[in-house]
Order: C-alpha cells, then structure tokens, then sequence
C-alpha cells in the first residue's frame, strides 16, 4: 500500500486540507481528512484528479514545426496532410513505438494519467499487411508499457479514402481494412493490450464518416468494444461531402441512425447546428475536443457554451500533439469562447470559477471516454493523480478555490510535480523516471525519419 499526504486536495465533495490517500493495486482504498503527515508518507502540495487524454495520433508528435510554412494559396486542414502522408511513406514500426513513448512521456509530464490512442497507421508503406496485422498496435502497447500511462488503445476502422465510398489512395493505404481484416487487426490489438496493466482498455474507432460506410457501423458491436471514438464534423468540407452523401449532416445523420450513447467519444464536433449541439449533449456522448489542435488546423470553433448549458459531457486531448499541455487546452477552449462572443468567464457552471468548472468537468468527461473509473478523488477509484506546487510564481498567494482558475490561466507546465497512473507513479519532481532514454531513442528514430523524408 502506497500513502500521499497532500497539504490540501480537491475531493470529489471538495477541497479538503491535510489528506492521508491510501491506494493499492492502483485503486484508492482509503481517504483521512485533517490529518498529520506520518512516517513513510510521501508528501505533495496539492493533489488533483488527473485528467485523461482523450485523443491522440501519437506518430504526428514527430511533425510539430514542420507545418507552419505557408505555401502558395490558402493552407487548410487539408493542406497540412501532405506532410502527414509523406511521413507515412516512411515511418517504420521501431519509429511508432520510439515517438509513442516520447509523446506518452510529454503527456505525463504535462499531467496526464492517460491516453486514448486513436491508431490508424496499421500496415507498410504502400498498404501492405505485415506479418502480424496489428504489428503497430503492438509497438503502441509496448510505449504504453514503457512508459506506464494507462492506455485506452482504439484501433481505427478506415475502409476508404472519402465520402461515398472513394478508394483509399496514396499514405491512407497505410490505413485501410475491410471488415475480415479489422476483425483480426482487433483480435491482435486485444493480444497486445493484455499483456499491460489491468486499467488497459481496448475500444474501436471508426475514423469518421467519409473513412466508413453506414453498414460498417453495424458490425462495430461484435467486438464489445470498452467505447467507440469517431471524428465528426471537423471540417465544413466534410460537413457539406456527407450532406451531399447521405441527405444528412454528419452529427444529424449519426444520431438518427447509430444508438449514440455514453459509450461513444465524438471527436471534434466544430460544425454542428444548434439542434444537433442539443441533441448531441443530452445522448450521454462525450464530446472529445482538442482546442489546440482545432486552432492550428483551423478547424472551428465548437459551440462550448449551448453544449455545456444541456448538460453535455466533454473531455480534452492533444491530437496532432503538436503542443501537449493540460492547462493550455483547457485555456484555449474558454479562449475560444471569449473571442467568438466577445465576453469573459464564459464556461463557468452559473456563478463560479471557471478553472474548475472547465478541469473537473473534463476530468469525468475524459475518465468515461477512456472508460476509466477515474476523474475524481474518490474511495475505489483509480489512483490517477496529479500533484502540484502551489508555491511556485503562478500560483503563490491564490486560495484553493482559487487554484484551479491559477492553473488553467495563469501557470506552465513547471508545477505539476508528480503523477500517478492508477498507481504507477511514473513523474516525479516533474520528470518522468524514464525521461533520458526514452528522449535518446526518440531523438534518433526521428532524425533517420527526417533523413529519409
């Protein structure tokens, strides 16, 4: 049994000071309030609930700063893939698992317990199957083992190259699987999983609405996945392909057809009418939003305040993972909204902070998306915590209820302290324990993939 004494932490009821946790075989066993540091505790500042990342592609950690050059005419989402694609041409599997662990890294540092890696790179350049078909679902295991974050692993289904069942083309054919071939990608995925902790989770992703068919969709239940991520309406380009498609815009159409629940992660969600950010929030989906990433793609801007005000559930991750930070997405988000409605302290629940309406929330949105039983300080949790300093510059003088507003506002990276991923604890004094070699081994895959580009 491993025991934190925090001098105050943010409970699931509150924020309480001087808390004894307890926790063993990664679950929280016990919780003293108004209590006494005693022999063998390690002792933090402030403890939190540690967000999930819900959204990641962890291989495009490798192409941050190499997108922001403006070629001849207007750069869009779609522009950017080019590069995404000739990366493909090249990255091997040793390279998968070399960037997965630097990027699963990053993310714990930043204070994250978790990911939820949406892979869709499953085969060799040019779409050939390797010799195992979910030999790169392997290599993200083994970072996920490497490194100790608690992985919700997501395989992509990607059939084809556009809406209306265009042929996959190109990079995508690094992708692309018909159902006899995905069903055995998933048997292998499941292989790899089990071979790591037991809050491991395997889920299923369908890539999006232009990368599947409607009778696709239906076989997504044989594989009783933990949950169902899918992008959706990213992009007003896909919006108007699939209108044309279907006779339905893409969030319209899927909650028509599919039995959207709390099982299901929707991605993006940028371009949605007014009734379908309704209806959407009070399917029990979570909304996965990933405001740093929108912003660099120029994306959109997802309609935070009318989704927030029926009740939606939502959580955040780092996508392109072009810049990886807790506080930073959550900024953005309420950012977002501020310059769209050219007002402030937009995303509070009523009267109240808004950094800790916006942390706690995510936190429970990201914990049911990665199917966790996390998001909270809680007897039976998952000990997936965060420590930080509240002594450092950022935070200095802030009450506690105040914190959290000084956190998503105000500090970096620099006071987070520690974190534990139900139990592993794999960053301390701000630095993941296997941070050098995990660094010297990325540093090299990614400067023989530039060569090779």
């Amino acid at each position: 049994m491993t025991t934190i004494f925090a001098g105050r932490a943010r409970l699931e009821a509150g924020w309480a000071e001087n808390v004894r946790l307890s926790f063993a075989e990664g679950e929280i066993s016990d919780i003293e309030r108004d209590t006494k540091l005693a022999a063998g505790d390690l002792s933090v500042d402030t403890l939190l609930p540690a967000l999930s990342n819900l959204h990641s592609h962890s291989f495009q950690r490798a192409m941050a700063g190499m997108t922001e050059h403006r070629a001849t005419g207007r750069d869009s989402f779609w522009t950017w893939r080019t590069l995404m694609y000739r990366f493909l041409d090249h990255i091997s599997p040793d390279q998968i698992q070399a960037i997965a662990a630097l990027t699963f890294t990053e993310m714990q540092e930043a204070g994250y317990a978790a990911v939820g890696e949406f892979h869709y790179v499953h085969h060799q350049p040019g779409g050939g199957a390797y010799d195992d078909i979910g030999e790169l679902s392997h290599q993200i295991a083994a970072a996920a083992e490497s490194t100790g974050i608690g992985l919700t692993h997501l395989p992509v289904f990607y059939r084809y190259g556009g809406a209306d069942r265009k042929p996959l083309a190109g990079g995508a054919k690094r992708f692309g699987n018909g159902p006899d071939a995905f069903h055995k990608l998933m048997e292998s995925a499941r292989t790899a999983v089990k071979a790591l902790p037991a809050d491991a989770r395997v889920g299923v992703a369908p890539h999006s609405m232009r990368a599947v068919a409607p009778e696709d969709l239906a076989m997504l239940g044989d594989f009783d996945p933990a949950r169902i991520h899918m992008h959706i309406a990213e992009q007003p380009k896909e919006v108007e392909e699939i209108s044309e498609w279907l006779g339905a815009r893409p969030v319209e159409w899927l909650l028509a057809n599919q039995n959207i629940d709390d099982k299901w992660c929707l991605i993006h969600c940028t371009h949605m009418t007014p009734a379908e950010t309704e209806n959407l929030a009070k399917s029990g989906a979570v909304a996965g939003l990933c405001p740093i990433t929108e912003s660099n793609l120029g994306d959109g801007i997802f309609e935070g305040v009318d989704f927030l005000g029926h009740g939606g559930a939502f959580g955040v991750g780092s996508d392109s993972n072009i810049r990886i930070s807790v506080n930073e997405e959550l900024r953005t988000m309420e950012y977002s909204q501020r310059l769209r409605d050219i007002s402030r302290n937009v995303l509070a629940d009523g009267e109240g902070s808004v950094g800790e309406n916006l942390y706690l929330k995510a936190a429970a949105g990201s914990a049911q998306a990665m199917a966790r039983d996390a998001g909270a300080i809680r007897v039976g949790a998952l000990a997936d915590l965060v420590a930080i300093d509240s002594s450092s510059p950022a935070l200095v003088g802030l009450r506690a209820d105040q914190l959290l507003d000084g956190f998503v506002f105000a500090a970096g990276e620099g006071v987070v302290t520690d974190v534990w991923s139900a139990g592993r604890h794999m960053v301390r004094g701000g630095r993941h324990k296997s941070r050098d070699k995990i660094i010297a081994t990325y540093a090299k895959a990614v400067k023989d993939l530039t060569d090779a580009i």
